[in-house]
């Protein structure tokens, strides 16, 4: 099929080989790459009910049609399997340029299951796959692994493109729950463990080289629609705010809605946002844009601090949710130690998002004289040690590194953790957008925010953002044309460019297939197959609910989502979706 290499990869870890599959025009046709094609593999292969951490549960890497290309915003890899943090669909996703070199390897979707008997890293290429001892690399951080990985088992075959390598850190290997799987040094596919799952399959690393290219319906329509896509949209607001300030932008915008969760959910704002802020930022410290491949937005921050006890470091980010997770839910009230813990994180390989959660949990606790473990609100010195704990699964870290669940349970604090599914929140307060609640209780890896990234229609004016009523037809108009996205595995931040006729546009030039309804039912079919999945590993109606301590407690200025509001939306989205009341998709 135009679009596609109509090939998955699939690697057996256990007896060290590797299997070449055609993929049938059918089956893209009916679910598009991406993640349209790694949840349909995961239904057919992953047994019910398997152990996240065992040996035949698969984890899948996949690019999409806008991938390796001229079309902007593809640049991007997504990686699926089982959670080891919640027990329930993983999704997560990366940009940067490696995914080009993934691409360049010629396959649709490269499966793995098994588990390595020693520390391996593989090569990829478009012959398939090589399997090369790597117990020296085990042990290292990402930067330091991703860069010798590269270094030592790039093939560099005479036309191959540059190649590019994910790797896992300490934490990954160790297997705490949230660990990520990492690649161009500060990009990462960092929620619902990922990186866990390649660490129990003892992968340190994988390393990808070719010289594939896919095949379009209409290339010479493909090179014309790239350009006037460039020269229409450089200039747009929203691609100039992104190049500007990057996602940092977001601090000043929801702490000013009051909606920049903070003090371990008690506030919706802090008094020191200005020293969070992107505008302060970019003015103390050397930030300029940096970008992926196939990107003219330019959303990355490369950084070098100026000054502070960390000064000279750098890195790119940090990112809002970043922010928002140790700046806000930590009361870390300076940028430059906020940096300093993203660093940290990434190099150790672990979400920002979940640690920072735990971590502030911890404080939260001591601060109510519920926990005995030396850690207050904004103290960064303290927070450092805590990770560093987690990442080694040291004292009180290796109860954190399970999750938020197990770790609650432990230590007594269920009434005190927010989460849905198992994954904590990213930053955006549901008491203020209750659109953002619905979508943190109806994604199916737990209280995911680029889900449906409906704080974008809430606070642009779209539908105020306490409103109830018909607010669920608009998020499943978002969800749907979002899931399409992530078939083709495209850049959330092009939400605003790619509309349903952008898209409409774009990937008949590319497959052949024109029309939004077909797109539209690709969209709802793979909904249905991820809900079908969560509800095969024992999902229920009740895990779509927010935790109740974010209904009983109201925000300081008195704003709440009370829980009759929440079952109002969850009732109302399951009934557009043709589900029924407990949530269940009708067999279509």
């Amino acid at each position: 099929m135009h679009g596609f290499y109509n090939r998955i990869l699939t690697i057996d870890l256990s007896s060290r080989t590797s299997v070449n599959e055609e993929v049938a025009d059918e089956v893209l046709r009916q679910c598009l790459g991406g993640k349209g094609l790694a949840t349909r593999l995961l239904l057919e292969r992953n047994p019910a009910g398997v152990d996240p951490l065992a040996p035949e549960n698969h984890l899948i890497f996949a690019t999409g049609p806008f991938c390796g290309g001229r079309l902007w915003g593809g640049s991007r890899y997504g990686v699926f399997t089982k959670s080891p943090l919640t027990g329930f669909y993983a999704e997560s996703y990366s940009g940067g340029k490696v995914p080009e070199a993934i691409d360049a390897a010629g396959f649709d979707a490269i499966v793995l299951h098994g588990r390595a008997d020693r520390p391996t890293v593989l090569t990829v290429t478009p012959e398939g796959a090589e399997f090369h001892d790597a117990d020296d690399l085990w042990g290292m951080e990402t930067f330091a692994a991703e860069a010798a990985a590269v270094a030592r088992f790039a093939p560099n075959r005479e036309g191959y493109r540059k190649p590019g390598a994910v790797v896992i850190g300490p934490a990954g290997e160790n297997l705490v729950r949230y660990a990520i799987i990492a690649n161009d040094k500060w990009r990462c596919a960092g929620r619902a463990g990922v990186g866990t799952v390649m660490g129990a399959k003892l992968v340190k690393a994988i390393v990808f080289q070719g010289d594939s290219k896919r095949r379009y319906a209409d290339p010479e329509g493909v090179a014309e629609y790239a350009g006037n896509f460039s020269r229409t949209n450089m200039e747009n607001p929203g691609v100039k705010a992104y190049k500007r300030l990057g996602t940092t932008m977001m601090v000043a915008v929801m702490n000013t809605a009051g909606a920049f969760p903070a003090r371990y959910w008690n506030q919706g704002s802090v008094e020191h946002w200005e020293n969070l802020s992107g505008e302060k930022y970019h003015e103390e410290h050397e930030v300029k844009a940096h970008a992926c491949a196939k990107c003219f937005m330019a959303c990355g921050r490369l950084a070098r601090l100026r000054k502070g006890r960390h000064k000279d470091l750098q890195l790119e980010g940090p990112e809002y949710e970043t922010i928002y997770s140790f700046g806000g839910l930590c009361m870390i009230t300076e940028m430059e130690e906020v940096a300093f813990l993203n660093d940290l994180a990434d190099r150790l390989g672990m979400d920002t998002i979940t640690v920072g959660n735990l971590c502030a949990l911890v404080m939260e606790a001591r601060e109510k004289g519920r926990i005995d473990y030396a850690i207050d609100y904004g103290n960064a010195d303290q927070l450092a040690v805590l990770i560093r704990k987690i990442a080694a699964r040291e004292d009180i870290g290796d109860i954190l590194a399970d999750g938020i669940i197990p770790a609650s349970k432990r230590f007594g604090l269920t009434d005190l953790a927010i989460h849905v599914k198992g994954m904590e929140p990213a930053g955006y307060e549901p008491r203020v957008l209750k659109g953002m609640g619905l979508t943190f209780g109806t994604s199916p890896r737990g209280a995911c925010h680029l889900r449906t990234t409906f704080y974008k229609p809430e606070l642009s004016g779209m539908i105020p953002p306490a409103q109830i009523e018909d607010k669920a037809a608009l998020l499943i108009e978002f969800e749907n044309r979002l899931n399409i996205f992530d078939t083709l595995v495209l850049c959330r931040f092009y939400r605003d460019l790619y509309t349903w006729a952008e898209l409409e546009k774009s990937i008949a030039l590319v497959t052949g297939i024109a029309g939004r309804q077909e797109l539209e039912e690709i969209a709802v079919r793979v909904t249905d197959m991820t809900r079908l999945f969560n509800i095969r590993e024992g999902l229920t109606a009740a895990d779509d609910r927010l935790p109740p301590r974010l209904h009983k407690e109201k925000l300081p200025d008195g704003r709440s989502l009370t829980a009759d509001e929440m079952e109002y939306l969850l009732q109302d989205y399951y009934r557009l979706r043709g589900w029924d009341a407990a949530g269940v998709p009708a067999q279509r």
